[in-house]
């Protein structure tokens, strides 16, 4: 990673008001934390203002074996469409192979695929399309066939 690299991390951590972030791509890890006692909001905080409904069936979808959750594997903009007027790589009902792009998710003016890691049907789409995503956090569930 050279220093560019390390100024558009530190761009996109301020730019989304993001505590810290984690990103591992081929072999190197790097991680960058705002400055200790700067007080950012946080991104998740509309999660909690979702009916309990919602809250009560992601929690049971999370304990279902034959559910596989998607993981963001960066922090970055998620996006369902190759561009704004194309139609969506998955909707949730939607037969998924492995291998199938599911989103992309920008980071640092690189869009990078996001691809099933197991067949089956898209049961819940958990990130609205252009909103900010941080690694870790669940996209997709997965109900395996």
């Amino acid at each position: 990673m050279d220093l560019k690299d390390l100024e558009r991390l530190i761009a996109l951590l301020k730019e989304h008001e993001l505590a810290e972030i984690e990103i591992e791509t081929e072999g190197e890890y790097i991680k960058v934390r705002a400055k200790e006692g700067m007080i950012l909001p946080t991104v998740s905080s509309s999660v909690s203002s979702m009916p309990q409904t919602v809250g009560s069936v992601e929690n049971s979808m999370e304990t279902d074996p034959n559910l596989v959750e998607v993981k963001s594997p960066m922090v970055g903009t998620f996006y369902r469409a190759p561009s704004p007027d194309a139609e969506p790589f998955v909707k949730e009902g939607d037969k998924v192979e492995v291998g199938q792009t599911l989103c992309i998710i920008e980071a640092m003016k690189l869009m990078n695929e996001i691809k099933a890691e197991v067949s089956g049907i898209v049961e819940k789409i958990l990130v609205e399309n252009a909103q900010p995503v941080e690694y870790g956090q669940g996209l997709f569930y997965i109900r395996k066939s």
